[in-house]
C-alpha cells in the first residue's frame, strides 16, 4: 500500500516555503474586531462604483449604496474649475476620465504638478458651465467603455444631495490650485457648513494643519494621506517612508491615515507577499485608525491570494493581528461581502448551502494539475470531491492527467521523447505527444507543468511552482481520497474510451472497473464514485454499479434541451454537466439572459454540476463585478445548481460557508440580474448580438456500444491514422469566447499553517 504520508509531506513544504499564504483566522469573529473602535471596518467606495461605470459618474455614485454595507462612504476626488467650483474626478486632468479632449479641441496646456510638467486638460482651465459639454469615460482601459458619454461631471453638491451614508472628500492638489488663484481651503470651509463631511483627506500636512482647528473633529475626521514611500511631502520637505515612522506628528493634525496596501503587505520582486509590517499596530498605539487603499478586482494580485479579492481583503481586515479601519475600493461590493459575510469564518463553519465543491485537475489554479499537490491543497481547501481525468500509458497503467496530449500539461516537448510527435484528428486536430506513446516510467520523468488559460492577458498561476509536483497513479489517487475524511467522494473522468480501446489495444473502461474494485471503491459504505463522460457508451459500462453516480458532460454550450434527449440521458445518467454560457450566455461579456437548461434538466430528476469556475476576473462576465464569489453566487442562488467545478477549490468552499445565505440575502450578497446590465447601455454602445447555441437534441446523445475489449492489437506506428473526427455528443464545436476585447468587471489564502 502507497506510503500516504509522502503525498502530505511535500505540500507542507511548499506551503512554508510560499511563506505566506494569506491568513483567513476564525480569530476575528463578525463581532470582534481588531480596528481602532472595535467597529467593523469601513467600506470607501473609491468614485462610487468606479469599477463599473466612469469614474465619479451619477451612476457610480448611486450605485455603490444598492450593493454595499448600509454604512458605505463615497469618495469623491475634489478638484476646482476655473470659476471655483467642486467637482468630483478622479485627477486635475480630465483626458483620462472624460470626452474633454473631443469636446475642447487643442485646449491642452502644460503645467507644472509637483515640480513635473504636466501636458493636459486641467480643471482650472474650464467653467462648470464649459464643463457641462463633457461626458465622463472609463479612465481604465481594461473596463468596459459601454458606459461611457452618458454622464456628466458631477459636482460635490451633486454628490452630497444624494444623501449617502458617508461623504469622504480628497483634496489632492491644495498647492497646485494655490498657483491658480484657487483657495481649497477656502472652498472646503464653505462647504462644510452646507454639507456634513465626514471624512476629509489630503497627502498635503501644510493643508491639513490650516484646517484643523476650524472643523468639529467629532463630526469630519481628518485623514493624512501616505504617497509611495520615496515621494517628498511638500509642507516637510521629508519623504513619506519617513513620515510613517512618526505618528506622533500626524496626530497633532489628523486621527487617521490613509495608506497603500502594500506599506502594511509588501511584495517580493517575484509579486509573493513578504511579512506584514507593523505600521497598522503602531498607528494604532499612537491613536490613528488606519485606512488603506489601492483594493481593485481587475488589477493583478499577489499569487499568494490565487486571483482572489476576497481572499486579499481578509488579509487586511481579518488575519488574526489586527484590522485595518478602513477599505478604499473601486468595487465597494467585494469588501462588504468579505466584511458582512466572510470574516470570522472558521475552515469547519457549517456550510450554509448544499452543492457540491468538485476540483478540476485538483487545485489547477495554485498547482499543476493532477499533480500530488494540486489534489492535497483542494483537500486542505475543502473540496468535496477531487477528480482524476484518466489517461492510459504506453504499458497500461490509468494515472490522472488533464489531458491525452502531454503537450498541454507536462514538458514533453523539450524531452527526448519529442520525436513521439504525431497527428490524430479523430483525438485532436494539430501534432500531439498522447499519453498512449509512453510508458508511465517515461510519462514519470516528465515534469508538469501548471496551466495558465489566461496568459495572453499576462496572467500567470503561481510560477514559483509552475514545475511542482509528481503524477499520480489512479490507484494512489483513489488511495489518497480513500484516507481523507473531509472528501464525500471521487470524480473519474473517461473520455477517448472508443479509440483506446479499438486503436491502441487498451481497455480503459475495464482497467478503471478492475482498480476501483481492488481499492475498495465497490463497497457501498465507501466514498462516492462519480463517472464522467461525454460519451454515453462510456457511462453504459458502468450501469451496473448502483452505487456510483454517472455524469454526462455536454461539452459544448447549448441554449435548451428537447424533453427526448433528456430522457435518454436519465435512461444512462444521474446528473449532468454543463458550461457556464448553457446557463447565463453572454454577448461582449455582458450576461443576456437565463437559459432554461438547469430547470430543464432537474425536472427530468438530473443533478446539475456547473463548469469551469476560474477566479482570474477576465474569465467572468462584466455583470460577476471581477468578483469570483459574485459569479459563483449567481449560479447557486440564482438558478439552484447542485454543484461548481472549480480550478480553485478555496474560494467555492468559503462561499458555501457564508453566514449571508439565509432567506434574506443582503445586496451584497445577491445573485446577478442577467439582462439588467444591457438595460442600462446606450443603444448606441449596444454590443452586437450574438449568434444563439445549439438545442440539445436526442441524436446529439444517443451512440452505439464501445468496441469489444477484445479489439484488434495496436496498429503499427501508435495507432496514427486518419480515422474521421467523431462527435463526442453530436454537437458542432462553438468557439468558446473566453473573454474580451477589454477585461473585467461590473453590477449587482491560501491557509493558516
Amino acid at each position: 500500500m502507497c506510503n500516504l504520508r509522502s503525498f502530505f509531506t511535500p505540500l507542507l513544504a511548499v506551503l512554508l516555503l510560499q511563506s505566506l499564504v494569506v491568513v483567513v483566522s476564525a480569530q476575528g469573529s463578525a463581532s470582534t474586531w481588531q480596528t481602532l473602535t472595535g467597529n467593523p471596518p469601513l467600506v470607501i467606495a473609491r468614485g462610487g462604483f468606479s469599477g463599473l461605470f466612469p469614474d465619479s459618474s451619477s451612476a457610480a455614485f448611486q450605485f455603490a449604496p444598492l450593493t454595499s454595507l448600509p454604512d458605505v462612504v463615497l469618495w469623491c476626488d475634489v478638484q476646482l474649475t476655473k470659476d471655483g467650483v467642486g467637482i468630483c474626478a478622479p485627477d486635475l486632468r480630465l483626458d483620462n476620465s472624460t470626452s474633454i479632449a473631443q469636446v475642447m479641441k487643442n485646449k491642452d496646456k502644460l503645467y507644472l504638478v509637483n515640480g513635473v510638467p504636466t501636458r493636459g486638460w486641467f480643471t482650472v482651465d474650464f467653467t462648470l458651465n464649459e464643463l457641462s459639454l463633457v461626458s465622463l469615460t472609463q479612465g481604465i482601459y481594461s473596463r468596459s467603455e459601454r458606459f461611457d458619454n452618458s454622464y456628466p461631471i458631477q459636482t460635490v453638491e451633486d454628490v452630497a444631495n444624494l444623501k449617502p451614508p458617508g461623504l469622504w472628500l480628497n483634496i489632492q492638489h491644495d498647492a497646485f490650485f494655490k498657483q491658480h488663484n484657487l483657495s481649497m481651503r477656502s472652498y472646503i470651509l464653505s462647504l462644510s457648513r452646507r454639507v456634513v463631511i465626514n471624512h476629509l483627506s489630503s497627502p498635503e500636512a501644510g493643508f491639513l494643519r490650516s484646517i484643523v482647528k476650524r472643523f468639529n473633529l467629532n463630526i469630519t475626521k481628518l485623514v493624512f494621506r501616505f504617497l509611495e514611500p520615496n515621494v517628498i511631502e511638500p509642507s516637510t520637505n521629508e519623504t513619506y517612508g519617513s513620515l510613517s515612522r512618526n505618528f506622533t506628528f500626524i496626530k497633532t493634525f489628523a486621527s487617521g491615515i490613509l495608506i497603500p496596501k502594500s506599506y502594511i503587505w509588501p511584495l517580493d520582486a517575484s509579486n509573493y507577499l513578504l511579512p506584514h509590517t507593523s505600521i497598522v499596530l503602531d498607528a494604532h498605539k499612537a491613536g490613528l485608525e488606519v485606512f488603506v487603499s489601492d483594493f481593485y478586482n481587475d488589477v493583478p494580485l499577489s499569487y499568494n491570494y490565487s486571483y482572489d479579492p476576497v481572499t486579499e481583503y481578509l488579509s487586511f481586515v481579518d488575519n488574526g493581528d489586527f484590522s485595518v479601519d478602513g477599505v478604499l475600493s473601486d468595487f465597494p461590493v467585494t469588501p462588504s461581502a468579505t466584511i458582512g459575510c466572510f470574516s470570522g469564518l472558521g475552515k469547519n463553519a457549517t456550510p450554509q448551502v448544499k452543492i457540491l465543491v468538485i476540483s478540476k485537475n485538483g487545485a489547477s489554479g495554485d498547482y499543476p494539475g493532477c499533480t500530488d499537490l494540486a489534489y492535497q491543497k483542494a483537500i486542505l481547501d475543502g473540496a468535496d470531491v477531487i477528480d482524476c481525468p484518466v489517461q492510459i500509458s504506453k504499458d497500461g497503467i490509468p494515472f490522472c492527467l488533464g489531458s491525452i496530449n502531454l503537450y498541454d500539461s507536462t514538458t514533453v516537448a523539450q524531452s527526448s521523447y519529442s520525436n513521439h510527435s504525431q497527428n490524430i484528428p479523430h483525438i485532436k486536430a494539430g501534432n500531439g505527444i498522447f499519453t498512449f506513446s509512453l510508458t508511465w516510467s517515461e510519462i514519470q520523468n516528465l515534469n508538469p507543468v501548471i496551466s495558465n488559460p489566461f496568459s495572453k492577458f499576462e496572467l500567470s498561476r503561481n510560477p514559483k511552482f509552475r514545475n511542482s509536483g509528481k503524477f499520480l497513479t489512479l490507484s494512489e489517487f483513489l488511495a489518497l481520497a480513500k484516507s481523507t475524511s473531509s472528501l464525500s467522494g471521487v470524480l473519474i473522468s473517461i473520455e477517448n474510451a472508443d479509440y483506446l480501446i479499438q486503436k491502441e489495444g487498451l481497455p480503459v473502461t475495464d482497467k478503471v472497473l478492475d482498480v476501483l474494485s481492488k481499492a475498495g471503491y465497490d463497497d457501498p459504505t465507501s466514498k462516492k464514485v462519480m463517472i464522467e463522460s461525454t460519451n454515453s457508451s462510456v457511462l453504459m459500462k458502468f450501469r451496473d454499479k448502483n452505487n456510483y453516480e454517472l455524469v454526462y458532460r455536454i461539452e459544448e454550450d447549448i441554449q435548451d434541451a428537447q424533453d427526448a434527449a433528456l430522457k435518454d440521458i436519465k435512461d444512462f445518467a444521474n446528473s449532468v454537466v454543463v458550461s457556464k454560457a448553457s446557463v447565463f450566455p453572454k454577448s461582449s461579456s455582458f450576461l443576456i439572459r437565463v437559459t432554461n437548461v438547469v430547470p430543464k434538466l432537474i425536472l427530468h430528476g438530473l443533478s446539475v454540476y456547473v463548469e469551469t469556475f476560474s477566479n482570474e476576473f477576465v474569465s467572468q462576465a462584466w455583470d460577476f463585478f471581477s468578483d469570483s464569489t459574485v459569479e459563483i453566487n449567481s449560479y447557486v442562488m440564482g438558478v439552484n445548481i447542485s454543484g461548481v467545478i472549480t480550478e480553485f477549490p478555496l474560494t467555492s468552499a468559503r462561499y458555501k460557508r457564508n453566514r449571508c445565505l439565509g432567506s434574506d440575502l443582503p445586496p451584497y450578497m445577491s445573485p446577478a440580474q442577467p439582462g439588467s446590465l444591457m438595460e442600462l447601455i446606450s443603444p448606441a454602445a449596444m454590443p452586437p448580438a450574438e449568434p444563439p447555441n445549439p438545442v440539445l437534441t436526442a441524436s446529439d446523445v444517443t451512440e452505439g456500444p464501445l468496441p469489444s475489449e477484445t479489439a484488434s492489437p495496436p496498429v503499427p506506428g501508435g495507432g496514427a491514422i486518419a480515422v474521421p473526427p467523431g462527435p463526442t455528443n453530436g454537437l458542432p464545436k462553438i468557439g468558446a469566447c473566453i473573454f474580451l476585447s477589454n477585461l473585467a468587471t461590473l453590477i449587482a489564502i491560501l491557509l493558516l499553517l
